[in-house]
């Protein structure tokens, strides 16, 4: 069903949307999607950096066993 919309439906629909909800509502609604975005975003790369942190600290720190020869 959603494969046969093509360009013109995509146009109508935005017109549709824009004309009931108002530029001014549109635009503050992309500016939160915006907002979300950047904060998924930080989100994301603050766990990888906590993540990597946390694998460097689990590094195997165990001592070598030391060679003790019996001569």
């Amino acid at each position: 069903m959603l494969n046969n919309i093509g360009l013109p439906g995509l146009l109508l629909i935005a017109v549709v949307v824009l004309v009931l909800f108002g530029r001014g509502k549109i635009s503050a609604l992309m500016g939160e999607v915006g907002k979300g975005i950047t904060a998924f975003k930080r989100g994301v790369k603050d766990e990888t950096a906590e993540l990597e942190k946390a694998a460097e600290a689990a590094r195997d720190v165990t001592p070598e066993p030391a060679n003790k020869d019996k001569a």
